[in-house]
């Protein structure tokens, strides 16, 4: 895939049009997510090593809102239960065309399939890993508790989900302060304050965050034993949720 550097944002845009994943954003989206999610590269290869520890022989693990794959690969080279499958899903036509070339590069053969759908309406079942990196954020707020409601249903017990979340704070003052700090580690991985004043006027009301509390408070009523924090960098943080 492209490894073109982002800069979608890097000039004056008479009207910023609502972030969507398309065609432009897939072209630059590998370089787009390292250089604004802090801590990605440590996320993805940690979720490769959470699925080495709990997939379970014949069972599917999930990359729900896979972009181009960097989660399904990582899980893909780590695997080494028996007769697992991972279930690939993204509703962006180009981010789809765009793995199925990362795949057909890839030396590992772990099978996976691919759907281009919403992910509020792909079967779950026999999952004993599933995957949301940085993709409940997108889903409305009102969807939330039944989607996970309805992923805790199809996991097998022992099972795990992984959810990396970028996240608000209910002090203003700690809100404000892991913001700003989001948006130092932006400049220095060479964004100007034109790129990331557009960027984030794209994503207001496209991506709503919500408080560790609220995160774990619903995986908890859905249905999961335990939810805890893993991994955090400023404001983007990766939870374990328990089965």
């Amino acid at each position: 895939m492209s490894d073109r550097k982002d800069s979608l944002y890097a000039t004056p845009l008479r009207k910023i049009e609502a972030f969507k994943f398309d065609q432009a954003v897939v072209s630059v989206f590998p370089d787009m997510i390292q250089r604004s999610v802090p801590g990605y590269s440590t996320i993805i290869s940690a979720i490769g090593l959470l699925a080495e520890r709990f997939a379970q022989p014949g069972s599917r693990c999930y990359d729900l809102g896979c972009s181009l794959g960097a989660a399904t690969l990582s899980m893909r080279h780590r695997i080494s239960a028996p007769d697992c499958k991972i279930i690939a899903v993204d509703n962006s036509d180009a981010m789809i065309e765009g793995l199925q070339q990362n795949l057909a590069q890839d030396s590992a053969t772990v099978p996976v399939e691919l759907h281009c759908q919403d992910i509020r309406d792909i079967e779950i079942k026999s999952a004993s890993v599933v995957v949301l990196n940085f993709t409940l954020q997108f889903i409305p707020v009102a969807d939330r508790a039944a989607f996970l409601h309805k992923i805790y249903q199809g996991m097998l017990p022992g099972g795990i989900l992984i959810l990396s979340e970028k996240l608000k704070y209910a002090d203003p003052r700690q809100h404000a302060l892991q913001t700003d700090m989001h948006h130092l580690f932006k400049k220095a991985q060479g964004y100007s304050d034109l790129e990331i004043s557009q960027k984030r006027s794209a994503l207001e009301n496209v991506l709503i965050a919500e408080t560790f509390s609220s995160h774990q408070q619903r995986l908890l009523n859905a249905g999961f034993s335990s939810v805890e924090v893993w991994f955090q960098y400023f404001n983007f943080a990766s939870m374990l949720a328990l089965k």
